[in-house]
């Protein structure tokens, strides 16, 4: 059985959460956030090595 979870259903969980839980997921949430971010920063800084031409070697 799937269930599709909405914004508000999880802030109503959320919300239920002790203080300590919630602000270790807090933590955690921010941990992954920093992480996504600074990884797709990263990938900008690589685009000039993209050439199409060396594709040939992916195969």
């Amino acid at each position: 059985m799937i269930t599709t979870l909405t914004t508000e259903d999880i802030k109503t969980f959320l919300f239920q959460l002790p203080i300590p839980e919630l602000l270790k997921l807090i933590a955690e949430v921010e941990e992954k956030l920093d992480t996504t971010i600074m990884m797709q920063l990263a990938e900008t800084a690589f685009d000039e090595w993209n050439d199409p031409e060396e594709d040939i070697y992916d195969a």
